[in-house]
């Protein structure tokens, strides 16, 4: 069975983040995909300090749920990031948290995972946080899933969140569509095969020039 998993970046475990990433569950439910929501915003979760220890490791340095996570996205299909707006930001906890993820986790392919990121706000800085946490995905090989509007819902409270119609049913249309995405992806990699990923060239020069 195809699996997504979702991270909440809120600090808030029933606040606007978890009620759109609970609009999506429902819809993975009815299309039998299997889901694991987890909390990551009300976590101590500090920033990578670049030691590159995971590159021997093959896990971070730091052993808390990343570690754990970075598991369980390995087995997954999709990934979904959602995070409140701080500062017309995504909150910095699941930043810190993306950061080692992503990098210490280089030891396995992300390679047509599906991912899509979702924002929660009371009025701005929703498109500069839906883009932020998209770069996590285009730079893993990761495909984007995209929904009838920008990936979002507004309010303060959750019961604000509720009421925004257009957000809730922009939830469900993206699970829907990385529904679609997962299986078709599926069957291209039994059919066809994954494209071929070329890795032999990084741009740092060291030589200084």
């Amino acid at each position: 069975m195809a699996k997504v998993l979702l991270l909440n970046g809120s600090p808030h475990h029933n606040g606007c983040t978890a009620t759109a990433l609970q609009e999506m569950i429902g819809v993975f439910n009815e299309e039998k995909i299997e889901t694991e929501l987890i909390h990551v915003g009300s976590k101590d979760i500090r920033g990578c300090i670049a030691c590159g220890k995971c590159r021997t490791l093959g896990h971070c340095t730091f052993d808390d749920l990343v570690n754990s996570t970075a598991e369980k996205f390995r087995d997954s299909d999709g990934l979904v990031i959602g995070s409140p707006v701080y500062y017309a930001s995504p909150n910095g906890t699941i930043l810190s948290f993306l950061d080692r993820l992503f990098f210490s986790s280089s030891g396995f392919s992300k390679q047509m995972k599906v991912g899509a990121a979702v924002v929660s706000c009371r009025r701005g800085g929703n498109t500069a946080t839906f883009d932020a946490l998209n770069k996590y995905f285009t730079i893993s090989s990761m495909p984007v899933a995209s929904s009838t509007y920008w990936n979002q819902v507004h309010g303060f409270t959750a019961d604000d969140a509720k009421k925004d119609l257009e957000g809730l049913q922009t939830m469900r249309n993206l699970a829907r569509n990385m529904s679609f995405m997962i299986r078709a992806f599926a069957m291209a990699r039994d059919q066809i095969g994954y494209p071929e990923m070329e890795k032999s060239f990084v741009t740092s020069f060291h030589d200084g020039k």
